[in-house]
């Protein structure tokens, strides 16, 4: 009887084992494939880029270097003058830095509704849910540059256009991260402010958003560090900035090299002192959430 019950036992054993390695094969197989197609589809998108590109990758790749040498070349035949381009350019910066944080602020009260209309559970009319998650998706699918595109053929060029494209794409991109957020809040305390009459807006204000503001405002600065760099980008479509006469400079070629060169030590170093300050309070914000 023993005997029996100890080989049923080894019978077993031998069954998950064997159902374990083929599961593991399974996956490597899987994973092998995926790979293959990853490679494939890379291989062939590089050789139809390469293809339709006007020169060529592989005959223009011993060129990549010349441009930048002849930036710091001039550059550094002028640095006397890079200190005072460097304050001709910086009411740029600030204009720059302005879009930024003016579409950062919009899209965050933006992405504050849409997360809570949003969220199950914490949403004003259930039905809608949604609606408002699809409109969040489209929101940060759509690239801020092709909005900006469209609102600078309608309004003009200038800081408006970036703005409002910007703060459109961070709506939608802050609406998830804050949705995720909402879904994992305790909602005991919505369920004690509604048996006293408290409206929608005062259990949001008062039960909700104190237990995920750390994480409101760690999303929300992250997001500033990303918005100072697309407002740069855009700038080369006219949406005025910096880069906008970081385009002119490139553009003009040698001759304004020098004006390139302050105008990256600009964005350089504003990307760098933004970045930093924003991950010191994110990571104070992290602390002080899990004490």
């Amino acid at each position: 009887m023993a005997d029996v019950s100890l080989s049923g036992a080894s019978l077993g054993v031998d069954s998950i084992q064997s159902s374990y390695l083929a599961q593991v094969q399974r996956r490597r197989l899987y994973g092998g494939l995926t790979l293959l197609i990853f490679i494939v589809l890379m291989v062939s998108g590089f050789t139809i880029a390469d293809d339709r590109n006007a020169g060529g990758f592989w005959n223009g790749l011993h060129q990549v270097g010349d441009y930048p040498t002849d930036v710091l070349s001039e550059a550094w035949e002028q640095r006397a003058d890079l200190p005072g381009l460097v304050v001709k350019y910086f009411p740029a910066l600030v204009e720059t830095v302005n879009i930024a944080a003016v579409s950062t602020l919009i899209g965050a009260i933006g992405g504050l509704f849409l997360s809570l209309l949003g969220t199950r559970g914490l949403a004003k009319w259930p039905r809608l849910i949604l609606l408002f998650r699809r409109l969040s998706d489209i929101m940060r699918a759509v690239p801020e540059i092709v909005v900006a595109l469209v609102l600078i053929f309608v309004l003009g060029g200038g800081p408006v256009p970036a703005m409002i494209a910007i703060a459109i794409h961070t709506a939608g991109s802050l609406g998830k991260m804050f949705s995720e957020v909402s879904e994992n809040a305790d909602l005991k305390p919505l369920e004690g402010l509604e048996s006293t009459g408290a409206t929608w807006f005062k259990r949001m204000l008062i039960g909700i958003l104190p237990q995920v503001a750390p994480n409101y405002v760690s999303y929300t600065l992250l997001r500033f560090e990303i918005n100072i760099r697309a407002s740069a980008i855009l700038g080369f479509v006219g949406a005025g900035g910096l880069g906008y006469e970081l385009r002119n400079a490139m553009a003009w070629g040698p001759g304004r090299f020098d004006e390139a060169a302050a105008i990256f030590i600009l964005l350089f170093g504003t990307i760098v002192f933004f970045d930093q300050v924003s991950s010191r309070y994110r990571n104070r914000l992290t602390e002080g959430q899990a004490q």
